[in-house]
């Protein structure tokens, strides 16, 4: 059998510790009570709750039919949650309305306020450009889903220049980081270049990056970076994401890529720089050729 407390008291005060006969008489209270209490230790009353046992017999509370009730349907086997019984299902009789949009996106919001005090905090360089991977790093932004939008709440509080890169920007937030002197990009991501991209195993760029081969396995496309990178940026390629990052109103980083006097649209024409047809007017005759016999 275990040693009891008074037997281990007994033998905490039998062992002499210190020469000094003042704590010689008090060490002996002192290893007592830490017997007592080492011997009273339990969890936080709440802290967890034990798994139902079921089938353990009648003093368990769960014993016989396990909390299932005396037979029917639910006791003999499981029901979907939609089933009424045979009759007809809701979805069939008045229909199943709306749809899950697949092509939405989930950005994830960061504000300005929260940027400055995170600023005041030293938790961000305003000397340095902000990415996604210093959001996140410094854990100003908990996890970006499928992009960065940058909103204007607390504008007032920005006081600090900053070029910041994010995937969207709203209109009011761009004047008020410009009206600090700073900087705002967009730029385009996707979720799974996100998550290269806090794994280091791409670099945030705020221009297009160029295609290179890859050499010993890395694809060397930041000349200027101190190291090689395995994958880079991804640009968009649908017509929606083109024109948004093409528009200069938006701050794209595409919209160098926008010729002057042109829009960033790829469906509609600015006006006077398609080509004129000559419509030819009813009744009027052309002059032969030459070689015409007629």
């Amino acid at each position: 059998m275990p040693l009891r407390l008074p037997s281990l008291a007994a033998y905490c005060r039998a062992v002499p510790v210190s020469s000094n006969p003042f704590v010689s008489a008090f060490l002996p209270i002192f290893q007592a009570r830490s017997a007592s209490i080492l011997s009273s230790l339990s969890d936080t009353p709440g802290s967890y709750s034990k798994r139902i046992r079921r089938g353990r017999g009648p003093s368990s509370g769960k014993g016989k039919t396990s909390g299932r009730g005396h037979k029917g349907q639910k006791a003999h086997g499981k029901v979907p949650a939609k089933f009424q019984g045979g009759q007809t299902a809701d979805s069939v009789v008045h229909g199943v309305r709306g749809f899950v949009n697949m092509f939405s996106v989930d950005m994830s919001p960061i504000n300005l306020d929260r940027i400055q005090d995170w600023i005041d905090q030293g938790r961000l360089d305003p000397s340095l450009p902000i990415t996604v991977k210093e959001l996140a790093e410094s854990r100003c932004l908990h996890g970006a889903k499928d992009g960065v939008k940058l909103l204007a709440r607390g504008k007032e509080a920005l006081k600090s220049p900053i070029n910041i890169l994010v995937s969207r920007a709203s209109e009011e937030a761009i004047k008020a980081v410009e009206a600090a002197g700073g900087k705002v990009t967009t730029r385009y991501y996707t979720k799974q270049s996100i998550k290269r991209l806090l794994k280091g195993e791409s670099e945030s760029s705020f221009t297009p990056q160029a295609t290179t081969p890859v050499v010993n396995g890395y694809s060397t496309f930041m000349a200027d970076s101190s190291k090689p990178f395995s994958y880079r940026l991804p640009d968009p390629t649908s017509r929606k994401d083109l024109e948004y990052y093409r528009d200069e109103a938006k701050r794209g980083y595409l919209s160098h890529m926008v010729e002057e006097g042109h829009g960033p649209s790829l469906f509609f024409k600015t006006p006077g720089t398609g080509i004129k047809r000559q419509v030819k007017k009813r009744g009027a005759t052309t002059a032969a050729g030459e070689n015409r016999i007629w």
